[in-house]
C-alpha cells in the first residue's frame, strides 16, 4: 500500500487537474454542484412555504435525510471501489428491527445499540466482500442473495411494523443542541470530517486506485482483494449506522423499513457527483445528494404537486444526473489529458 501511496502522491503533484482553471474544477466537483442544487431548492421551498427558515422544519428536514445520507455514503464507498451493493436495504432492515425488539434504555444503551449495529453492519459487509472478493461471484448478484437472507432473517425477528426504540435514541437524537442545531445534522457532519480523515490513509488510496484501473492499482503494488473486502466491510458499517438513524426517526420497526432505500441510496450518490464506473467522487457529495431528494419531496408538496408525482420526478433527476456524472467524467478526463 506504500508503493500505492508514494504513486498516487506523485501522480498528484504533477496532475493537471491541478492546474485546470478554477471553473473546471468546480464544474468536476459532484459535491460542489450538488451543494448548490440544494441551497437553490431550500430558497424554493423557502419562498413557498415561511416555515421552512424555522429551527423545526430544518431539523426535520435533517432527521428525515440522515437515514438516507449514511446509505448512499455506504454504496459510494462501494462503488468508488468499482463494486455494487444491493445489501442495503436488508441491512437496513435487520438493523432496525433488532433496534426495535431489543431497546436498551439510556445513554449506554444507545451507544451499546450502535456498536451493535456496526459490528453487524461490518460483518454482513465482510460477507459481501468474501464472495465478491475472493469467492470471485459477480457483486449485483451476491449481494442481491445476501439482501434476500437479511430481508428474511428481518421478518423472522419481527413479522409485522411494531416493537419500540429506546427513548434516548428516539428523542435524543431526533433533537436539536444550543437549540438550533441538529443533532442529526452533526452526526452527519462528524461523518463528513471523519472521511475526509479517512482519504489520507493508504486505504483510501486503494480504494480509489482499485475503482480507476484495478490492472494498474495491482501492479502498483495495491492489495485489491483487501482493499475491496474493506470497502464492503466499511460500507457495510454505514448501513448498521443507516439503519440505527432510521430507528431514532421512526421510534419502531419495520421488516420492510429498507426497501426504499436500495434505489434512493444509488440515485443519491449519482447525483452527488459519484462516477459509476468507480474511482471518482465521494461520500460528501452523495450525502448532500441524498438530502436533495429528501429537500425535494418538500419542494413538490409545498409547490401542490401530488405525492404521486415524487417517483417520477426522482426518476427524472436520477437520470439527468447519471447524465451529468459522465459528463464530469469527461471533464475529468480532459483535463488530464490537456
Amino acid at each position: 500500500m506504500n508503493t500505492a501511496t508514494q504513486t498516487a502522491d506523485a501522480a498528484a503533484a504533477t496532475s493537471p487537474s491541478r492546474q485546470r482553471p478554477p471553473l473546471r474544477r468546480i464544474l468536476s466537483n459532484g459535491a460542489v454542484i450538488i451543494g448548490l442544487v440544494y441551497l437553490t431548492l431550500y430558497g424554493i421551498y423557502a419562498l413557498n412555504e415561511p416555515s421552512a427558515l424555522t429551527v423545526y422544519s430544518f431539523s426535520s428536514l435533517m432527521n428525515n435525510a440522515a437515514p438516507l445520507a449514511l446509505a448512499a455514503a455506504g454504496v459510494t464507498v462501494v462503488i468508488l471501489s468499482r463494486g455494487f451493493d444491493l445489501s442495503v436495504a436488508g441491512v437496513i432492515s435487520l438493523t432496525n428491527v433488532l433496534m426495535a425488539v431489543h431497546p436498551m434504555e439510556g445513554a449506554a444503551g444507545g451507544l451499546t445499540s450502535l456498536a451493535l449495529c456496526l459490528v453487524l453492519g461490518g460483518a454482513i459487509g465482510a460477507i459481501n466482500g468474501i464472495l465478491v472478493s475472493y469467492v470471485k461471484l459477480q457483486s449485483i448478484a451476491s449481494t442481491l442473495g445476501v439482501m434476500i437472507v437479511c430481508q428474511g432473517a428481518a421478518l423472522l425477528i419481527l413479522d409485522a411494523p411494531g416493537g419500540y426504540v429506546s427513548d434516548w435514541i428516539s428523542y435524543g437524537l431526533t433533537d436539536v443542541a444550543l437549540e438550533v442545531l441538529p443533532i442529526s445534522g452533526l452526526i452527519l457532519l462528524l461523518v463528513a470530517c471523519l472521511w475526509g480523515l479517512f482519504l489520507r490513509t493508504d486505504l483510501a488510496v486503494g480504494i480509489y486506485a482499485v475503482g480507476a484501473d484495478e490492472n494498474a492499482a495491482l501492479l502498483s503494488g495495491v492489495r485489491v482483494r483487501r482493499v475491496r473486502l474493506a470497502a464492503y466491510i466499511l460500507a457495510g458499517a454505514l448501513y448498521g449506522f443507516a439503519g440505527y438513524m432510521l430507528s431514532a426517526q421512526t421510534a419502531t420497526g419495520n421488516p420492510n423499513a429498507g426497501e426504499p432505500f436500495i434505489l434512493l441510496a444509488f440515485a443519491a450518490a449519482a447525483i452527488g457527483g459519484t462516477s459509476f464506473a468507480g474511482g471518482q467522487g465521494g461520500i460528501v457529495g452523495s450525502m448532500i445528494g441524498a438530502a436533495t431528494l429528501m429537500l425535494l419531496q418538500k419542494v413538490l408538496f409545498s409547490a401542490g404537486v401530488s405525492s404521486f408525482y415524487t417517483g417520477l420526478f426522482q426518476g427524472v433527476i436520477l437520470i439527468a444526473a447519471i447524465l451529468f456524472s459522465g459528463m464530469l467524467t469527461t471533464i475529468s478526463n480532459k483535463g488530464r489529458a490537456q
